[in-house]
């Protein structure tokens, strides 16, 4: 009898596939490096007791409507997983005092509007979103295989005709900044939604970057955003609970060496210094290292140097804080947002970005304050409050400092000058910030990659999304549905179509794909 499909990695993809394989009857064995399952979905007491901190990964809005919940929601409500909804998924605070806001009160969010005529956009693209939002989400929900390809372009092109589907395409090769300064008069709503780019190593001016902000800007004023009861790995103990219950393990504390191959078929692995039978693997890690566990190589030669070459985006630094009180924003209304972007232009961004990619610690990183504890208490103790924060975008390796004030080039002795800065801009913002906090806790790019070898240089997405390394290219041209040059060999994780996010794509297109 054959054994176990074998998962190489916890991350929410590696989990989501297993869970699917498992209801639907498949012998699965998940093994993970670390000693806890969740990738980047894990939440920990990483400050004082009782504080609960999810590590990276906060927004489950795209985990809370994958098609993996579709599916399978209803059991997992049973194990336990239940979300919080956030009526205020995010904003922008500006110059000191100001700000811009996306909540689901239509009149609400348009108050915060300098112009009438954004009014009007604004309204119109809410009512055009239902069907853009049905193409982009068919289009996200794609294999990039060429028969669901090709039926999705076709069906595509039938429900818009050709003009419009040259606009979508056009759409989707627009950077942030052209389709902001198209769609939008004022500049203080266009850096609000430009900041968006930025998570997925889009800065205003990279193609390709549009589509973002659009989706979640018109989604957030649509339906808001989830966040994990308790924390986000709500969703990781519920997945593995769904695992186990079906005959499934998950294993951590688990190092895969290296991925065993002959004949052009994968015949299992070496882990811990054992060998492990399989004849089907998903491997959910960065390309850099599937690459090292295929020893000599998949056989293709192609394949081997698109993992090696794949390009990872900047890093990110992390901040996370026990406070004896509310952030006191100098900007009242930004007590209400789950997401305040900090961040004061959409040509501030631009330099960030360029100054992480010359390697130099950014004078103004875009800063995203995660404020979970407004809409979930349970995450701190009673009257106190956790905060979320991270700064986007930092370089990995030093080369200098773009404001000439640290001198220190290892994020070791870095990370306490910068954790200063950051905690400036936010000052800046709500003035007597400082006295609030009880604990904090510094993690730097490198810090992120040791606890998650697949977050390469503390990259969080795990690949940028740049064109070239996106749809048909993710991760490497002609193998962008998951398959390797050896037979029964699958990659899934982030660096895979769809690419980042917790909506676990790649992990749930691949155990469809396994009959």
């Amino acid at each position: 009898m054959p054994g176990p499909i074998l998962i190489i990695g916890a991350g929410i993809n590696g989990l989501v596939a297993a869970a699917d394989l498992a209801a639907r009857g498949k012998p699965v064995r998940v093994l993970e490096r670390g000693p806890t399952p969740g990738g980047a979905v894990r939440t920990e007491e990483l400050t004082l007791p009782g504080f609960r901190h999810d590590v990276a990964a906060m927004n489950l809005s795209m985990f809370a409507g994958s098609a993996f919940m579709a599916r399978h929601g209803a059991e997992m409500a049973r194990h336990g997983l239940e979300f919080v909804p956030v009526s205020h998924p995010f904003a922008q605070a500006l110059e000191p005092g100001d700000h811009v806001g996306i909540s689901t009160d239509v009149e609400e969010t348009l108050a915060g509007f300098a112009s009438e005529a954004d009014k009007v956009t604004w309204r119109a693209l809410m009512a055009e979103f239902p069907e853009r939002a049905g193409v982009l989400g068919g289009l996200l929900g794609t294999p990039m295989r060429r028969g669901p390809l090709a039926r999705f372009l076709w069906q595509s092109w039938r429900k818009l005709g050709t003009a419009r589907s040259l606009d979508m395409a056009r759409f989707l090769m627009t950077s942030p900044r052209s389709w902001l300064e198209e769609t939008f008069e004022d500049p203080r709503l266009r850096t609000a939604l430009a900041s968006w780019g930025m998570h997925l190593d889009f800065a205003p001016d990279i193609a390709g970057g549009a589509i973002f902000p659009y989706l979640e800007a018109m989604a957030g004023q649509a339906m808001g955003m989830v966040i994990g009861k308790g924390g986000a790995e709500v969703a990781t103990r519920a997945l593995v609970s769904m695992i186990e219950a079906h005959g499934g393990s998950v294993e951590c504390d688990v190092e895969v060496e290296q991925i065993l191959h002959a004949n052009g078929r994968v015949t299992g692995v070496i882990a811990c210094g054992k060998t492990i039978e399989a004849s089907t693997i998903l491997a959910g890690l960065a390309p850099k290292h599937l690459r090292r566990m295929l020893g000599d190589g998949s056989g293709d030669a192609r394949f081997d140097r698109g993992l090696e070459s794949f390009r990872h985006a900047p890093g990110t630094m992390m901040l996370h804080l026990a406070l004896d009180a509310p952030v006191p924003w100098a900007a009242e209304a930004l007590k209400r947002y789950a997401y305040v972007h900090v961040g004061r232009s959409v040509e501030v961004a631009a330099k960030t970005y360029a100054e992480a990619l010359a390697g130099q610690l950014p004078a103004t990183p875009l800063l995203v304050v995660g404020q979970p504890t407004l809409f979930d208490p349970s995450r701190a103790p009673e009257g106190k409050h956790t905060l979320w924060v991270q700064a986007r975008v930092v370089p990995a390796a030093i080369r200098g400092d773009a404001k000439a004030e640290i001198v220190q080039r290892n994020w070791e002795d870095a990370k306490a000058p910068m954790t200063e800065r950051i905690l400036d801009l936010i000052e800046e913002q709500a003035p007597g910030f400082r006295q609030t906090i009880l604990a904090k806790t510094a993690v730097s790019p490198l810090d992120l990659e040791a606890g998650n070898p697949n977050l390469v240089g503390g990259d969080q997405i795990c690949g940028s999304h740049h064109l070239t390394q996106n749809f048909l290219f993710r991760p490497v041209r002609g193998f962008a549905d998951g398959r390797t040059p050896i037979a029964n060999l699958h990659m899934i994780g982030a660096a895979c179509w769809p690419g980042a996010g917790t909506g676990a794509g790649s992990g749930f297109f691949a155990a469809q794909g396994l009959k």
